[in-house]
């Protein structure tokens, strides 16, 4: 038995008298103890009852729990018992759902293969398996090399997560790393290919990124800060060597940057990365002098973000230098001062350039038009002017660059969805222009057909008069009004877009009367980059108001009606939940706020908490007092007050290193002990996960089958 199982165990045999005991849990809502904490900044003191919810990662992983681990463990454990009892009526339903939404999932499904050095790579699943066979095959040869085994790895773990792997110039060798806690805390192997032997060249605490040089024998990779999680070391590690004689190649010791390590699409130049809301840094070196000199690109300066890529004698480098919505620039190897680079493409105002992709002969551009994604693909050869527009034709989609690994080519791999098409892969010929469809995901149903389903994008006035986007999508058999439930979801930071995907889970909601909607509200990137920064730092409450203000206008259009519209966010987007159920609480008949960022700001004035040194830019720093009193007036933990909150589900991981489990925790025990109404208010803890949720293809299910018989119900659907 695990640390973290005894701790568990601990906590379920134990009855303080600060908690109800477990048969009163299973009746009545848990009531954890106030112990009053007072936090004063800048003259203003707050009261925080439940500060004392809070663990260190020394005290979570000790092998004999303290008191007040017993305490938070047992107050966890309660919750989780109030919501199986609370939702007890709808297990069948919570089954069915989870059936339906993986009976949907080829079972034996597998990657469209690419090409490397010879090798086809890509990954399968075998029937009934929640972890992945990734593969390779060499040329049109049938003989397939299992490189790693999912499915064995897995076996006497609660979690684990393969964050990525790199095969070695030569083909022979393989680096991997694995997670095994869901803290996002890597542990680096190295597998012989052509013996099978796992090499005893261990390192952990990385961010799980690995790159080659060009000598087979030396790599690079990202270590962790071991408190905040910060990347923010460089090593270089030769095989052979023990992990502890590993040198230092670079270290960032701004607090608010973290770096991380990568290698151009040529192959010709290993690239460190250091960034931060605000600024980004590159320095490169020779992939084949892995002991070489690193040289600095483009010096950091505040308010510079620029990314990088080589082909040729030149380095590609999209910048918002003098660009806000960022241009694209080329310079000499040889001379990469800033003053020397030259303009490919022009800043635009009405076109947001996202990424490049490089060829020999091609530049494929990928940029956002009225909020959507276009591919700009471009001969160059044949000069500026010679070049063309790949054509979609849903009224909203997602389409991005797949996997091209190789300069000498003449085709693009790209990925299509849109909310009514399921996620497609296209090779397309850059000089014939014809398209063909790869792979389309199988949705295995005998009743799913595209046609069935609606797709509308509309732009909704917000207060301030700017035209938000939303994209809806519902079965065309749904009778829309006042009674029809609706669904919307919203993030709406860092930049971040939320585009309009295919799911074939949420078939299971729109098969069932639901409709769907996303609102593009700002602080993400959709319709550039004033639209992020009209979203973020002293522009923050945009994001909320346009959120409400979407939902006030998807019922004023006849989509919904008051008690019907729902919301769903997470992490930052469990922010976004937090505040409008503060500013708006009698719209909505149902929030669920997924691992939900609701502390403020307690964690951006703590700097030993991962991820807030680096989110200043994002949301300020509350040592300003401008920024605290700021942040403070949206803070939903702080801003909870004596009303009626519309019925809650909150859900968390007690291992997640993002959003801490005591920020959902502590909002949801201070919403009960302040809610004037008899609403349902559930939150359920995973004590097994981190952010991204339950590892494997399957296991996530169960928290969806779980999110979705809690909409279902409040609506009376039951099957």
């Amino acid at each position: 038995m695990t640390n973290k199982q005894l701790l568990i165990l601990g906590a379920s045999v134990l009855l303080t008298s600060s908690f109800q005991s477990r048969s009163q849990t299973m009746a009545t809502a848990p009531i954890p103890k106030k112990s009053a904490e007072k936090l004063e900044t800048h003259g203003d003191v707050r009261i925080d009852n439940y500060f004392w919810m809070r663990l260190s990662d020394e005290q979570k992983e000790a092998e004999n729990p303290d008191k007040q681990t017993k305490d938070v463990l047992d107050y966890l454990d309660q919750e989780n018992d109030f919501l199986k009892a609370s939702m007890k009526h709808t297990e069948e339903l919570q089954e069915n759902l989870y059936t339906e939404i993986i009976s949907r999932i080829k079972q034996d499904d597998s990657s469209v293969p690419y090409t490397k050095d010879g090798y086809s790579y890509y990954s399968r699943f075998e029937s009934g398996q929640d972890y992945a066979l990734y593969c390779r095959r060499m040329g049109s040869s049938w003989n397939e090399e299992i490189l790693l085994n999912g499915p064995e790895m897995a076996k006497g773990h609660a979690y684990f997560s393969i964050g990525s792997y790199e095969i070695s110039s030569n083909s022979k060798l393989m680096a991997y790393s694995v997670d095994l806690v869901s803290r996002r805390q890597y542990t680096i192997h190295v597998k012989n290919l052509e013996t099978g032997e796992v090499y005893k060249d261990n390192i952990e605490n990385t961010n799980g990124g690995i790159v080659w040089a060009n000598d087979n024998k030396t790599f690079f990779y990202t270590k962790n800060d071991p408190v905040t999680l910060r990347s923010y070391q460089i090593y270089k590690h030769i095989l052979g060597e023990k992990a502890e004689q590993d040198e230092l190649v670079y270290e960032e010791k701004d607090e608010t940057f973290s770096c991380y390590v990568f290698k151009t699409k040529s192959d010709s130049y290993i690239m460190i990365g250091s960034n931060q809301t605000m600024s980004t840094e590159y320095r490169y070196l020779d992939a084949n002098n892995p002991n070489g000199t690193w040289q600095l690109i483009s010096k950091r300066e505040r308010g510079h973000e620029y990314q990088v890529d080589h082909r040729g004698d030149e380095f590609y480098i999209i910048t918002n230098w003098n660009a806000k919505n960022f241009r694209l620039m080329t310079t000499s190897i040889k001379n990469t001062d800033k003053s020397a680079w030259k303009e490919v493409i022009p800043h635009r105002a009405d076109v947001f350039l996202e990424g490049i992709e490089l060829f020999d002969n091609f530049l494929v551009i990928n940029e956002r038009f009225n909020g959507l994604n276009r591919l700009q693909v471009r001969d160059l050869k044949a000069g500026a002017g010679a070049y063309h527009y790949i054509a979609f034709d849903d009224p909203a989609y997602v389409v991005d660059f797949s996997t091209n690994v190789e300069m000498n080519s003449e085709t693009l791999r790209f990925s299509y969805t849109s909310l009514t098409t399921p996620s497609s892969i296209y090779d397309y010929n850059l000089s014939t222009k014809k398209r063909e469809l790869k792979k389309m995901q199988e949705v295995v149903s005998n009743t799913f057909k595209p046609e069935n389903y609606i797709s509308e994008r509309l732009m909704i006035t917000a207060r301030d008069g700017v035209k938000v986007p939303v994209s809806i999508v519902y079965h065309k058999d749904t009778k829309l009004g006042n009674e029809t439930p609706l669904l919307l979801y919203g993030y709406g930071s860092y930049g971040a877009t939320m585009d309009p995907y295919f799911s074939s889970v949420r078939l299971s909601l729109l098969d069932r009367g639901f409709v769907y909607a996303i609102a593009h509200i700002r602080g993400g990137q959709e319709l550039g980059r004033e639209w992020y920064e009209d979203g973020k730092l002293l522009n923050k409450k945009n994001t909320f108001t346009d959120f409400i203000d979407c939902g006030k206008a998807l019922i004023a259009k006849g989509y919904t009606g008051e008690g019907h519209l729902y919301a769903q966010g997470g992490s930052a987007g469990g922010l976004l939940m937090g505040a409008v159920v503060n500013m708006e609480p009698q719209m909505w008949n149902g929030i669920i706020a997924a691992v939900p960022f609701v502390d403020v700001v307690s964690t951006m004035l703590d700097e030993s908490i991962p991820l807030t040194t680096g989110e200043f830019d994002e949301w300020g720093n509350p040592t300003d007092e401008t920024y605290y009193r700021y942040m403070l007036s949206y803070s939903p933990y702080d801003n909870v007050i004596a009303t009626a909150y519309p019925n809650m589900l909150v859900t968390t991981g007690y291992w997640d290193s993002q959003v801490q489990y005591w920020e959902p925790a502590k909002w949801v025990a201070k919403l009960r002990e302040l809610k004037t109404d008899k609403n349902r208010l559930f939150l359920s803890c995973d004590m097994e996960v981190g952010h991204g949720g339950a590892s494997g293809r399957f296991q996530r299910y169960k928290e969806i089958a779980l999110e979705y018989s809690f909409l279902l119900d409040l609506e009376g659907i039951q099957e």
